[in-house]
């Protein structure tokens, strides 16, 4: 299997080359930022409370979107009609941060994923992705596999994002997999909703439930990312515990979904 640390390097080598000297002031803009998250501040009872929510999480089976187990199956006539509301990979050339980078590679992981189900080329995508991690230069990454999201290894990421000191990040860029995965189903619930049973409905209740008690959690600590849990406040409003519970919510919540969509990925 392909690992994302292949490309790494050189991708990181030729984003320093085609920047030339602009890229030393992005690079202290990026430390500042860094630097305004210092996870060793974070009290160890509460970061035993970031462990145990991230353990609830890895546990959770994945979404049924697109992946191999148990995702949808698409007739060639559905495959016929290409979605028209997936980010374009040139998507990536607009996050700066790395707020913007890390939550914009999560999108397009998930965005890949339903670009290969319709049969649609996806090197743009694997570019986009490989581009964004070697702009991050994050060894979180090294062992995880580009063949699927990145938030399917969720446990194995937050352990490597931990030992990194960017656990902040971790839980943005699940926010941004969870409200992705919700804007696809959301363009197409008819499709998307076959391969969901009552469980996998009621687990996205707890997702949300899950990642608005972290995210809350860490605004004391990082106020940059009180944007992401404003965010993904309206969510609330998704409580299913069926699947006919789940598709009626996702067309009520529509326009939150695409305005959450909107705010973590611009």
């Amino acid at each position: 299997m392909k690992k994302l640390s292949i490309f790494a390097v050189a991708l990181a080598a030729m984003a320093f080359t085609a920047c030339g000297g602009n890229k030393s002031g992005q690079a202290t803009e990026e430390t500042d930022s860094l630097k305004a998250f210092e996870q060793e501040q974070i009290e160890e009872k509460i970061k035993m409370e970031f462990d145990s929510l991230a353990s609830e999480l890895g546990k959770l089976k994945k979404l049924p979107v697109v992946n191999a187990e148990g995702g949808i199956t698409l007739t060639a006539e559905e495959k016929q009609v290409k979605p028209d509301y997936l980010l374009n990979p040139s998507a990536a050339d607009n996050a700066e941060t790395l707020a913007e980078k890390y939550r914009m590679l999560s999108a397009l992981s998930v965005d890949k994923q339903v670009a290969a189900a319709y049969e649609m080329p996806v090197d743009d995508y694997k570019a986009a992705i490989m581009k964004l991690v070697g702009e991050l230069n994050d060894p979180s990454f090294k062992a995880l596999d580009d063949n699927a999201t990145l938030l399917d290894e969720a446990q194995n990421l937050y352990n490597e994002m931990e030992q990194n000191g960017r656990i902040n990040f971790f839980w943005q860029m699940a926010a941004t997999s969870l409200v992705e995965q919700l804007f696809v189903i959301s363009q197409n619930s008819d499709k998307f909703l076959e391969a969901f049973d009552d469980d996998a409905a009621s687990n996205v209740t707890y997702r949300i439930v899950l990642l608005q008690d972290a995210i809350n959690r860490l605004t004391a600590y990082d106020p940059e990312i009180e944007p992401v849990a404003n965010a993904i406040k309206p969510l609330s409003v998704l409580n299913a515990i069926s699947v006919a519970d789940l598709k009626t919510q996702l067309a009520a919540a529509k326009e939150q979904i695409v305005a959450a969509r909107a705010a973590l990925v611009k």
